[in-house]
């Protein structure tokens, strides 16, 4: 339970308490009168403390269960985008792999043309 709900009841008793003590102290009844008044009050303040209770727990439950329902959420959000950057990096690698023997291929053949070129000059030296 939350500190403010805490609070909610502590003021909730002790104002309670003062009403209930001012309202004996002035109100112009016999002992037996009084000591059944306190005990009344004192039953209804305990009656309206337990239900502000239970109010404060469901609504603790509520906001509990609301913060798991989200981190679930979230959680699956993280998931799903963790995968979704795994699909793209693997992507990006093999594109990465393609553009690499691609330019093997391109030096490998300028490389071929450039020998024959210098097979052809010396061959026409040679003659």
């Amino acid at each position: 339970m939350s500190e403010r709900n805490n609070d909610l009841l502590k003021g909730l008793f002790v104002g309670g308490l003062i009403g209930m003590v001012l309202g004996v102290l002035f109100a112009p009844k016999s002992g037996k009168q009084t000591r059944e008044d306190i005990t009344r009050k004192a039953d209804e303040l305990l009656v309206k403390a337990k239900e502000e209770y239970e109010k404060a727990i469901e609504k603790s439950k509520t906001a509990h269960d609301a913060s798991v329902n989200n981190l679930k959420d979230l959680g699956a959000t993280v998931e799903e985008k963790a995968v979704e950057a795994e699909s793209k990096v693997s992507e990006f690698a093999h594109q990465g792999v393609e553009v690499i023997k691609s330019n093997k291929n391109r030096l490998k053949m300028a490389i071929d043309a450039g020998l024959e070129a210098y097979r052809e000059e010396i061959s026409k030296k040679s003659i």
